[in-house]
């Protein structure tokens, strides 16, 4: 059964989920048939099986029973080669045999005249005890190795349809907009690609070979158990469906203890990482002991309701055990009257034990594995969802190619205009000429436009109307690919990537010797605090390292430097360091703008003082344009923005 407490995501169209999910195995369509087809082979002679160990029990039974009998003993009287004294003699020791008493009947036996003895006494047919014993466990053997094979491909299915999914997902990832990152978080991103896909993929190997033999038993058993013997079959379902009827029963009264089990828990994991991160302040004000208090009340909660679903949980294997021995204490007692009836045999109720437990299992195993179904529904929509994502325009009209080593740096904007959504523009006709070798700053309140205008330079978004031009090349005819490759970005939120330093500055390029690093670190000074660590250059780095926010800037920017690109974009390179670091990343900035059309985005005015040209943005508009000091001497939005900074 499904773990009591555990949340179930539910499919919006299980039908539509399910249908488009085998439509997507098609290239594994016919190991998928022969793997279902095993499994419902398996089942059949698990069904099979029992019959035979019926008819072997009921052999063994036989050969260790006297066989004494109105049909025996009237052959024995009519038989001329017996002698009238033997007959005689037989007759009445007749007279003190029970039937009934085994013991009784063994211990006659011996006083029995050789000449009847021989007919009556009990004796296996060792061969066909064999026989039957063989056969049967060639059914077992061969059941098992239909199980192996059968999981063996469901296993090799599930995880080439993974692989499959995973390599979709990732070409799918370089082709969507940036605005579906935008638009959606990364944690749900990421989930889709790692847990929905685990979850599609586990839950299918587990669930449709499961869900397929546990049909076959059910019915088969129900089939077998009334073709064998009527009374007794229905002795084993209405046992088993009472005691089910009876879990069914607790489950329903109980659902409600194991939901509020995960709200309690949920409430408790949010308060406990609410206190944590602000420990400090907590600390501040004095307040651990309401901290304490409150979270005792919710710890209380969670303990009376975890106590009651535990409880509850517990009960469900013992249920389970009470249905199976119910049906066999049922099926032993209506056995046994029914033989002492001669209605039945001893075998047939060797056999009734086992489609008993057969009954029974497949059960729990359905309700499991569509439980497992919805779940993989669930999953595999998110998956579809995510692969059926409208893609970025194809650049098939991108015919164009500019070889970034004779790129002379000229960038053009001419009347663009840009909205995210239909109806809302937020750029509103933008032009502005960036001459080679010119630090174009771009500044304005937030909102305005800023890191828009880089987004659209680097074709991250087409613009709606308008134009921007490389060297007189329109971007509509440049591919992304070819964009990216002319622009080096230094970005505020700095990024370190789990592996050496070298590895990180030399990021996406071959044949960079480690002078040419070295070169790139002294360069933005960086060099000593690399020639400080372990290993230098091989020294292991991860976001989780204790490196500054500047050191982790500089590094960046030596990055940017291997990459040697004409142009450049910084976005806010030194808004989240201190003022001293922020010196050492401005000149770090300074040697990485040489020779190259750079792109400034700054809060900080005073940082940008040296630049050829400033765009002013207000609202989506270029509101001024000019120089440092001719900005100021306008006395305009700039200088108001720039003297904003030292007012107290």
């Amino acid at each position: 059964m499904p773990r009591p407490g555990r949340n179930f995501e539910k499919s919006k169209d299980f039908k539509g989920s399910i249908k488009r999910l085998f439509k997507s195995l098609d290239r594994w369509k016919v190991l998928l048939y022969f793997s279902l087809l095993l499994a419902m082979i398996s089942s059949i002679i698990a069904l099979i099986a029992p019959n035979k160990l019926s008819d072997l029990t009921d052999e063994i039974t036989a050969g260790i029973t006297p066989n004494i009998n109105e049909e025996v003993i009237k052959d024995i009287m009519g038989n001329d080669k017996i002698s009238m004294e033997d007959k005689m003699e037989f007759s009445t020791i007749l007279k003190d045999i029970n039937p009934n008493d085994i013991s009784n009947v063994m211990a006659s036996i011996d006083k029995i005249p050789d000449s009847i003895s021989k007919i009556v006494k009990p004796s296996i047919d060792i061969d066909k005890v064999k026989n039957m014993a063989l056969l049967l466990a060639i059914l077992y053997v061969i059941s098992a190795v239909f199980s192996y094979i059968q999981g063996y491909s469901m296993t090799t299915i599930s995880n080439n349809y993974a692989k499959d999914l995973r390599g979709k997902i990732s070409s799918k990832i370089n082709k969507l907009p940036l605005k579906y990152f935008d638009t959606h978080e990364t944690g749900d991103v990421l989930s889709r690609i790692t847990n929905d896909v685990d979850t599609v993929a586990s839950n299918m190997n587990n669930s449709l070979a499961t869900l397929v033999s546990s049909i076959t038993l059910f019915v088969g058993s129900i089939i077998m158990m009334f073709a064998t013997n009527y009374i007794m079959a229905i002795t084993a379902i209405v046992s088993s469906l009472i005691g089910f009827a009876f879990m069914g029963l607790l489950l329903g009264k109980s659902q409600k203890y194991f939901i509020k089990r995960q709200q309690e828990l949920g409430d408790l994991n949010g308060y406990i990482e609410e206190i944590y991160s602000g420990h400090n302040v907590v600390k501040a004000y004095n307040g651990t002991e309401k901290a304490v208090k409150d979270f005792s009340e919710l710890n209380e909660k969670l303990y009376i309701s975890n106590k009651k679903s535990q409880f509850l949980s517990g009960l469900m294997f013992p249920i389970m055990g009470f249905v199976g021995n119910l049906g066999y204490v049922c099926v032993c007692v209506v056995g046994a009257i029914l033989t002492m009836n001669d209605m039945t045999t001893f075998g047939v109720i060797v056999a009734f034990m086992i489609y008993v437990r057969l009954f029974t299992n497949p059960l729990s195993q359905i309700a499991q594995a569509m439980t497992s179904l919805q779940s993989t529904a669930a999953a595999s929509e998110r998956v579809f969802e995510f692969l059926d994502e409208k893609e970025m325009p194809t650049e098939e009209e991108c015919t164009n190619h500019l070889d970034k080593s004779k790129v002379k740096g000229k960038i053009e904007f001419k009347n663009v205009n840009f909205g995210y959504d239909k109806g809302r523009t937020i750029i509103k006709d933008f032009s502005a000429t960036a001459l080679p070798g010119q630090k174009v700053a771009i500044v304005g309140p937030t909102g305005a436009g800023k890191t828009t205008m880089v987004n659209l330079l680097m074709k991250f978004y087409d613009i709606n109307n308008g134009d921007i031009k490389i060297d007189d090349v329109s971007t509509k005819k440049l591919t992304r690919e070819n964009i990216h490759d002319l622009f080096i970005m230094v970005l505020q939120d700095t990024w370190l990537f789990e592996g050496t330093v070298r590895d990180n500055v030399k990021f996406n390029k071959e044949n960079v010797s480690d002078e040419q690093i070295w070169h790139a670190l002294r360069t933005v000074g960086v060099d000593h605090y690399v020639k400080t660590l372990p290993n230098g250059l091989d020294a292991q780095l991860s976001e989780s390292d204790a490196i500054s926010g500047g050191q982790k800037q500089l590094l960046t920017i030596a990055r940017g430097m291997i990459e040697d690109a004409p142009f450049l974009i910084l976005d806010e390179a030194t808004s989240s360091v201190d003022t001293r670091t922020e010196e050492l990343v401005q000149k770090a900035m300074d040697k990485l703008t040489e020779g190259r059309t750079s792109f400034i985005i700054a809060h900080r005015l005073s940082t940008i003082k040296n630049a050829d040209l400033i765009l002013v943005m207000k609202d989506g508009n270029i509101i001024e344009k000019g120089t440092h000091t001719e900005l100021l001497n306008k006395n305009g939005f700039y200088a108001e923005l720039y003297n904003s900074q030292f007012q107290k």
